[in-house]
Parts: structure tokens; sequence; C-alpha cells
């Protein structure tokens, strides 16, 4: 036998309810709690709780995450000279290796020339410190008609209770400085590892990213690819003859005046100015002023005024004319780019932020249909001169022509 049909329950006339009826009569509060209601209170919980997971898990990994995405410009910059080896019969792991140990070599002796430089001239100015106070107490007593004494400042300097306390505070935080420089030289590991792994293995990455996209995707994402490495691989070899042109410059003027450690100081000079957004022209031109300043006083300013005109000359002349052929940005979207990388990822950001922003803008570049732009005055920065004259222009001339 057939199984009899569920039926419903009849209303106060009698006649059963309808589905939507009952569903609406479960809907109603009556005491009981509705059947999705626990449900959608577990669903809920579980969200959040994956939703605050997910949070707690990106706070832990930004470090890495930052590492990583150096390693991945980095290795897009080194990948050119991979290539060409791998190219010529080298193994592409042999390649990568080789094209490392040339810029550890290079950080490495820049690193040597510098501490070498900043370790005899601290000690020179220790020696000469008396010597230095010396003039300095002089001009004071002759400018300010005052009676100072050398010996009495020193004294006043070494048992000031701020001396004393910045130097215990400096040998509790000496735990808390080695901490950080270990953490530093572990940040710098792992990303030279990434970059390692992305250089020697960018083939077999690419494979594996282009195996879960369609072909129309490949495409796209290869040509992408293809655009970042040339953008990133000629920033850092535009931004490396910057440096080596400018450090030749800044070595001319130091041995000129004879500073000393000249060649140290202009390496400085080149590699700082260079390879750090912004701030790193200044930031490069003061240690050559303080040495310069050991030297003669006048001698600081002649630098500073140096470093100026040249930052002038490189912004204006000399990086239009080498990154139009490699990077291809404007200066305002550049400065803009930095600006924003740095709000952003910090001291990361403003060094990726140009490669990036220069890869994006060739990218995007391809998709953006373009029009010939109409012979127009304006377009070329002139005001269109006006048909005919106006009324006080008519009437002025028939003034003179009347006189």
């Amino acid at each position: 036998m057939a199984p009899a049909e569920e039926t419903l329950p009849p209303d106060a006339d009698g006649v059963p309810a309808a589905p939507e009826a009952a569903a609406a009569r479960e809907a109603r509060p009556d005491g009981r709690m509705p059947r999705w209601l626990p449900r959608a209170m577990v669903l809920a919980l579980a969200l959040v709780a994956c939703f605050r997971l997910a949070t707690w898990a990106f706070d832990q990994l930004t470090g890495l995450l930052l590492n990583i995405l150096i390693a991945f410009f980095l290795a897009l910059a080194v990948e050119p000279a991979v290539d060409r080896m791998a190219a010529r019969g080298v193994r592409r792991g042999l390649a990568t290796g080789l094209v490392f140990l040339g810029i550890l070599i290079g950080v490495a002796g820049f690193f040597t020339l510098l501490g070498s430089m900043l370790a005899d001239q601290i000690v020179t100015m220790v020696e000469e410190f008396p010597k230095y106070l010396d003039q300095v107490v002089s001009w004071i007593n002759e400018t300010f008609h005052t009676e100072l004494s050398r010996v009495e400042i020193q004294d006043s300097l070494l048992h000031s209770e701020w001396l004393q306390s910045y130097v215990k505070n400096s040998a509790n935080n000496v735990l808390d400085v080695s901490a950080q420089v270990l953490g530093g030289l572990f940040k710098v590991l792992t990303v030279t590892l990434f970059a390692f792994y992305f250089a020697a293995d960018g083939p077999r990455l690419r494979r594996a990213l282009c195996s879960v996209l369609p072909p129309s995707r490949q495409t796209e994402v290869l040509r992408a690819w293809e655009i970042a490495v040339a953008k990133t691989g000629g920033y850092i070899y535009s931004r490396g003859l910057m440096a080596l042109i400018s450090g030749i410059a800044h070595y001319v003027l130091l041995e000129w005046l004879g500073v000393p450690y000249a060649p140290a100081l202009a390496v400085w000079v080149g590699a700082i100015s260079q390879f750090i957004p912004t701030i790193g022209t200044y930031l490069a031109g003061a240690l050559p002023m303080l040495i310069a300043f050991t030297v003669n006083p006048w001698y600081a300013l002649w630098v500073l005024v140096f470093v100026v005109v040249y930052q002038q000359f490189e912004n204006y002349l000399l990086q239009p004319r080498i990154t139009a052929r490699t990077v291809d940005i404007h200066p305002a979207v550049s400065f803009g780019s930095v600006i924003a990388g740095t709000a952003l990822l910090g001291a990361v950001g403003a060094l990726i932020a140009i490669p990036a922003t220069a890869t994006l803008q060739a990218f995007l570049g391809a998709y953006i249909k373009r029009y010939d732009v109409t012979d127009d005055p304006r377009v070329q920065g002139r005001t269109r001169r006006r048909r005919g004259m106006s009324a006080l222009a008519r009437a002025r001339d028939a003034l003179k022509r009347r006189g």
C-alpha cells in the first residue's frame, strides 16, 4: 500500500493549512527557537573565528611576506644576468650562485672600505678632539667676550648626569642591540635564500604558475613577468651607472680638496645616493661633509654646494637620459610612487616602488587604446588667438585713425 500523504493541521475554520501558512506559523514567535537559528549562530561564530585567525596569521607573517617580496624583486633584478649565463651553457643554479657571489664580494668590499675609513676617522677625531674644542672655545670667547676654559668644559661633560645616564642605558641596551643585529642578519639570509631560489628556479616557477591558468591567461602572466624582469633589471642597472658617475664626480671634488679617504667616500656617495630614494643624496653627502669639516670647515661648505648642484644636474639632465630606455617613468610619478610605497611598506616600499610602478605602467599601457592628438595650439602649450577683434579694440583703432 502507498503511504498516506502527510496532512497539515487545519486552521480555525477547519480548512487544512497551506505550506506557506505553516511556514509563516513556524516563523512567528511561539516560544520555541527556530530550527535554523542554532546553525546560523554556529556559522557566524565560525566565520568570526576564521577571520580572527586569518588576521592573526597575517600579522605574524607580515615580516616573512615582506622578505619574500624583497627577494622576488631582487631575483627579477639578477635574472637577466642569469639568463645570459644560462644561454651560454652554464647551469642555471651555478649561474645564479656566481651572480650572488659577485654581489656578496661587492657588498663586503664596500663595507670593508667604509668600516676601515670610519674606524680610522673616529680615532683621528678622538685624538684631535681637544684641538677642535680649543678652536670652538677660542671662537666663543672672542665673539661673546667670555672666559671659558677647555678643561672646565671637559670636566663638566665627563661628570654630567646626562652622560652617566646615557652610558648606563647604553650598557643595559647591549643585549637589545645584539638581538637586533642578529635579527637583521637573519633577515638578510632569508632574503638571499628566497632570491636565490626564485632566480635559479625561475622557469620552473613560471611553469607551475601557468599550469593552473587557462592558455589566454598564461600569455598575460608571462608577458607581465617579462615586463617586470626588464623594468626591474633596467632600474637596477641604470642606478648602478648613475652611482658610478656620481662616485667619479665626487671623487674628483674630494681629491681636489685634499679630503682623506676620497675613494671610499666616493663609493659611499654613489651607492647611498642612488639606492636609497628621496633622502639618499643628502644622507650620502653628510659623511663627506663631516670628514671635510675635520680638514677645513670651509671644505664642508664646498661639499654641500657641490652635492646640491650635482643633485639638480642629475635630476634634470642625467637621470632622464639614462632611465628613458630602461624605466621610462615620469619624475613626478616616480616621486609620488616612492612616497606611496614608503607610506605602505616603509623602507621596503621606497626601494621597490619605482620598478613596481614602471612595471604596472608598461603592462597597462598595452591595454589602453590611444588616439591621434588633434593639431591644436593649446596641446603644444600655446593659447589660440581669437578670431576677430573685440569691440574695445576696434573702437581704440578707430580713435587712432581719426587722430
